[in-house]
């Protein structure tokens, strides 16, 4: 599985895209009870993220991006550790969207970050990454999207590219928005309500130094697909969520310096690492969201990136 497995920051600002942008975002996860293989021990996860994004517009053709993504998840690595590992990230946004045509636009971003149990800052703890994307409008209802992701993790370099597109029905109730291989997400709306199934890969690697006296780090990277319903207030201003889902729980220990030569998309090479941990197998989920979205009329000049 380690060799189709892939892993990827997700941006909510691929949202921009629409003639919207989600301002605030708040997520809480709840997993009762995962399985480690082979054993019978379990352990609980509980995870918090949060993302503000900030667009200021420059011009009639550009747009600064900024903001910044918290996150936590708090479980048992392994049985054997004597305490829950709490994985911290914090993630900075820097871009720009630029308008060069009525149907071509493009948001390159910038992304350090900081990810690690915070127990002891290092160098270890920063890596760096950047998100490139270009977007074609084929008519008021479609838009076609590609690009690249590439960041520094701790056990090596990735990159994957990015293709994906928005479609919104004439009648504005059915709606598909996705960034494959990292998202996709497909919803009907009624008048304050919205039903949908989305899928979500989101991955990461964590410097930790609380539980072993030799230096490890966390290979995270777990693909969830879950449904919801959704309710919106103040004119669909402020959505709550609620999801049920199904997680696949990698959360991978190596020793520091274990490094594979680096992952593609999917496709990881020169990965003879020794892995220091059982294996969490894949488990349901509960998930709470709240959201804060701004609407833009159509001619405004955002609603354009």
């Amino acid at each position: 599985m380690k060799q189709f497995i892939f892993c990827l920051v997700f941006l909510p600002i691929t949202s921009i895209a629409q003639d919207y942008v989600d301002i605030f975002k708040f997520g809480y996860t709840y997993t009762d009870q995962a399985k480690f293989e082979d054993t019978n021990e379990n352990t609980p996860i509980n995870a918090f993220n949060a993302a503000v994004t900030f667009p200021i517009e420059l011009s009639s053709k550009h747009v600064f991006l900024t903001g910044i993504d918290l996150s936590s998840h708090n479980l048992w690595l392994s049985p054997e550790y004597n305490q829950s590992t709490t994985l911290y990230n914090t993630l900075l946004k820097v871009g720009l969207a630029t308008t060069f045509s009525e149907k071509w636009s493009s948001t390159f971003v910038l992304l350090p970050k900081i990810a690690s149990d915070y127990k002891t800052i290092s160098g270890d703890d920063f890596n760096f990454g950047i998100y490139a994307i270009a977007k074609l409008k084929k008519s008021e209802y479609f838009k076609f999207r590609f690009g690249l992701y590439a960041s520094t993790e701790l056990f090596g370099v990735f990159a994957t590219p990015i293709v994906g597109a928005y479609y919104l029905s004439p009648h504005k109730r059915f709606e598909i928005d996705a960034s494959l291989p990292i998202t996709a997400a497909v919803n009907y709306h009624f008048e304050r309500m919205s039903i949908g199934f989305d899928y979500f890969a989101i991955g990461r690697s964590y410097n930790i130094s609380q539980e072993t006296s030799t230096p490890v780090y966390v290979d995270q990277r777990p693909i969830e697909a879950s449904t919801y319903i959704q309710f919106g207030l103040v004119e669909n201003s402020i959505l709550l969520r609620a999801k049920l889902g199904y997680s696949n729980n990698t959360n991978e220990v190596y020793a520091q310096g274990d490094r594979l030569n680096y992952r593609i998309s999917a496709f990881s090479f020169g990965d003879n690492r020794t892995q220091l941990n059982s294996d969490i197998l894949g488990s349901v989920f509960l998930k709470f969201e709240a959201i804060y979205r701004i609407h833009f009329k159509k001619n405004n000049a955002t609603s354009k990136i």
